[in-house]
């Protein structure tokens, strides 16, 4: 879970995330949204798909990527128990 807090502590990975929440899309789709080369795009994919945050399949020369909602919503749940206990411990 450590790789998907660093993943997403990056705007550009945010955006990536929230773009892909439309539904699957191509990497020069994704790429069209920001200004960044594409080795630099190539290293936000990459760390997103570590974090397991995306997939990816490859379709002949074109890369697609989408969203793994079942990490996401690890990572939600996680967030969210965390901010309850907080509030719990001020109530003692």
């Amino acid at each position: 879970m450590n790789d998907a807090f660093k993943a997403i502590a990056d705007p550009a990975r945010r955006e990536i995330l929230h773009l892909l929440r439309g539904g699957e899309m191509t990497a020069g789709d994704l790429a069209q949204h920001f200004n960044m080369t594409k080795p630099t795009m190539s290293h936000h994919f990459a760390v997103l798909v570590n974090a397991d945050l995306i997939t990816r399949r490859r379709d002949g020369q074109t890369i697609w990527y989408q969203l793994n909602t079942t990490v996401l919503e690890d990572v939600i749940a996680w967030a969210m128990d965390l901010t309850t206990r907080t509030k719990d411990k001020g109530k003692i």
